[in-house]
């Protein structure tokens, strides 16, 4: 059975994921929050990326730039006058809508009884804010629309700081904000979202070749992360994006797209964005962000390559992909390093006190070493059907015969089956089976 956006939703919701924002006050249009198991799935997430990219390489270093910069990096970056959507107008209802999603547009007109549309008009989505005392007098400026331009900023104290050879990256996690008009699909799209992103500077390419090499090598590097947090390769479509659809700053781009239930979209991006950026700051903060070759003594812009990873898509995209069901029971099969818990402990009854607190004893002592689950409610199905819906791997259950060997049973989340373990050997059983 085909999985379906409104199923992933309930999931989410159901069981501690992702909560609608503001929901005790109406809601506020595509806000959402992430609960107890969605802040552990998103910082599963996040820490795999941050061993895999920064602190197992010697040519990636991390940074944490601040959200709002002094307006002129905006200005720099062509933000100002490049980062817009075109929109059209309803004549009737002055609801406005993305020139370029003839479906909304459809829809808007089926449930209007048809309309006319303004001609389309660019509409920049970078958030204001100011900064003063009262907005007449304040100094605007803006929520950062991107991560790039921190890295972009920050180059030259990078090469003071840590004098590091080319090519390297600079590589942060943190929050962006858009004035999506449209936004929408849960997660998918929204006004606040979290990037993980790469800037991967190389010397000044003198053939294609020069800048080729590296973009095909963060391109499969793309590939490896996609498996590693269980996406499937036949969901995954890379699009090259051709000339006059990209980006001000991009001389190529490709599109990583998975299927997701609402059709083919976005789910990463790779560019390589030139000199255009360090250039640019150079020329209208007059600082110098040239790099110079130690042994040629040459001065040049590096040029950059940038994977980015939307980090709600990679929720959206790894949610997706591990739901399914098994009869009268859901499934989310989480890759092991990815799910909230790696494994929950079960007293089998609940009111007999020896049970309990061997039980606890256990998860005391497992929970010292990984996430491990507690649920004592409800017989012993409903516990394991519930730890499934979350993706919990293993389900550790402590009966009589635990009393009296010391041994425990442990069913697989996936294949439902069981085996006796000695609670000596639990946690090694547990790692050897990545969990």
């Amino acid at each position: 059975m085909p999985v379906t956006l409104d199923k992933i939703v309930s999931l989410a919701k159901r069981r501690g994921f992702i909560f609608p924002g503001s929901e005790i006050y109406g809601g506020l249009a595509n806000s959402w929050d992430y609960g107890p198991l969605g802040v552990e799935l998103k910082n599963n997430i996040k820490k795999l990326w941050w061993e895999r990219f920064v602190s197992r390489r010697d040519d990636i270093f991390g940074l944490d730039t601040a959200v709002i910069m002094n307006p002129k990096v905006w200005a720099a970056s062509g933000h100002v006058a490049e980062f817009s959507d075109p929109l059209v107008e309803c004549k009737k209802c002055h609801q406005r809508i993305r020139a370029d999603q003839p479906e909304a547009i459809a829809e808007h007109a089926a449930s209007h009884g048809g309309t006319e549309w303004t001609e389309a008009r660019q509409f920049n989505l970078m958030l204001k804010t100011f900064l003063g005392t009262t907005d007449d007098t304040a100094a605007a400026t803006y929520l950062q629309p991107e991560t790039a331009q921190g890295m972009f900023v920050n180059f030259r104290q990078v090469l003071d700081a840590l004098h590091p050879t080319l090519p390297f990256g600079l590589a942060q996690i943190a929050k962006a904000f858009r004035n999506e008009i449209t936004p929408g699909n849960f997660i998918f799209r929204t006004r606040e979202l979290e990037i993980m992103e790469i800037e991967y500077f190389i010397p000044a390419p003198k053939t294609e070749a020069d800048w080729q090499r590296p973009f095909e090598m963060w391109q499969q590097e793309l590939r490896a992360w996609l498996e590693l947090i269980g996406i499937s390769r036949d969901r995954i479509h890379e699009v090259e994006i051709p000339d006059g659809e990209r980006a001000h700053y991009s001389k190529r781009t490709i599109d990583f797209e998975y299927d997701f239930p609402f059709g083919q979209k976005e789910l990463y991006g790779l560019s390589y964005r030139t000199d255009f950026d360090l250039r640019n700051h150079e020329q209208h903060s007059g600082k110098n962000l040239k790099y110079r070759d130690q042994v040629t003594g040459e001065e040049f812009w590096p040029h950059v390559i940038e994977p980015t990873w939307g980090l709600g898509r990679s929720v959206l995209a790894v949610l997706c992909e591990a739901y399914r069901e098994d009869g009268d029971r859901i499934v989310l099969g989480l890759k092991p390093y990815l799910a909230p818990y790696r494994a929950a402990v079960f007293p089998l009854l609940a009111n007999k006190p020896p049970l309990v607190e061997r039980a606890r004893e256990i998860y005391r002592e497992l929970k010292a070493h990984m996430p491990i689950a507690w649920d004592d409610r409800g017989n012993i199905g409903k516990r394991y059907y519930s730890q499934d819906e979350i993706g919990t791997p293993a389900c550790i259950t402590v009966d009589f015969q635990t009393l009296e060997d010391g041994t425990v049973t442990v069913r697989d989340r996936d294949t439902a089956k069981q085996e006796r373990v000695n609670t000596s050997e639990l946690l090694a059983y547990l790692k050897i089976n990545n969990v």
